[in-house]
C-alpha cells in the first residue's frame, strides 16, 4: 500500500467513523423518544392496541443502534490494521486485498474469496 492510498484509506476510515457516529447518535435520539412516548401510553402491551407496535418499534430500533455500533467496532479495527500496516493483508490467507475491494469496504478484513 503506497502512501497516497494509505492516506485515502484513513481520510474513508475517518469518515466511516463519523457517519456511524451520527448514526447512533440519531437512532439513540430516536430510541429515547419512543421510550418517552410509550410511557405516555398504557403499561400493559398485552392489552393496549398500540403497545406491540411500541415494543416492536423499540427492539428494531435498539437492533439499530446495536448494528451501528457494531459497525464502529469494525471501523475501529481496520483504523489500528492500518496502523499496524497490516490493513490490506487478509487476515484468514494473508493475501493482498484489492484496493477496490477496499474502496467499497475499508471496513474489509478478508478478500472476496475468504468472505464467503
Amino acid at each position: 500500500m503506497d502512501a497516497a492510498d494509505r492516506d485515502a484509506t484513513a481520510r474513508g476510515l475517518e469518515d466511516e467513523r463519523v457517519r456511524a457516529q451520527r448514526r447512533i447518535d440519531a437512532l439513540t435520539r430516536d430510541f429515547e423518544e419512543i421510550v418517552e412516548h410509550s410511557t405516555d401510553a398504557a403499561r400493559d402491551d398485552e392489552h393496549d392496541p398500540e403497545g406491540s407496535t411500541i415494543a416492536f418499534e423499540r427492539a428494531q430500533v435498539a437492533a439499530l443502534i446495536d448494528a451501528a455500533k457494531r459497525h464502529l467496532g469494525d471501523v475501529e479495527v481496520a483504523e489500528a490494521r492500518l496502523a499496524a500496516g497490516d490493513h490490506d493483508r487478509c487476515e484468514a490467507c494473508g493475501h493482498t486485498i484489492p484496493t477496490e475491494r477496499r474502496r467499497v469496504r475499508p471496513t474489509a478484513r478478508t478478500c472476496v474469496g475468504c468472505s464467503t
